[in-house]
């Protein structure tokens, strides 16, 4: 597995074999609060980088997950629909949204690495 990388819009993605883990930040959920239910793309769909991939909502407000890369959805983490709250507490880990298959990986040069996302969360406060 590869060191995630990450979006101004707080999700991350990370290399797992030929698939790009994607979920939200610790900051994200930390933003959010409570999750109280995460809508998943459907298999097979194809997502486009900095479009909508998924929502999440709270019980403060639902808000959009983008697509760190584009490709096509091979997996969702099903286990969301029964505890969303895996979003709070495991957000790096079993709070993974989807898994897409990455056909072109140069997609995450333009992405931040963990270093450049702490300075970039640090000048938000």
């Amino acid at each position: 597995m590869t060191a995630p990388r990450f979006t101004k819009d707080h999700e991350w993605v990370r290399l797992d074999g030929d698939l790009a883990v994607i979920g939200i930040t610790d900051y994200a959920q930390s933003q959010l609060g409570d999750v109280v239910y995460v809508e998943l793309p459907e298999i097979g769909r194809h997502i486009e980088q900095g479009k909508e991939a998924a929502v999440v909502e709270s019980v403060k407000a639902a808000s959009d997950v983008y697509a760190p890369v584009s490709d096509e959805v091979a997996e969702i983490n099903d286990a969301l629909a029964a505890d969303p709250a895996k979003v709070n507490s495991d957000p790096m880990g079993e709070g993974w949204f989807l898994k897409v298959r990455l056909a072109d990986p140069t997609q995450l040069d333009q992405l931040m690495d963990e270093v450049a996302y702490q300075h970039f969360v640090e000048e938000l406060h």
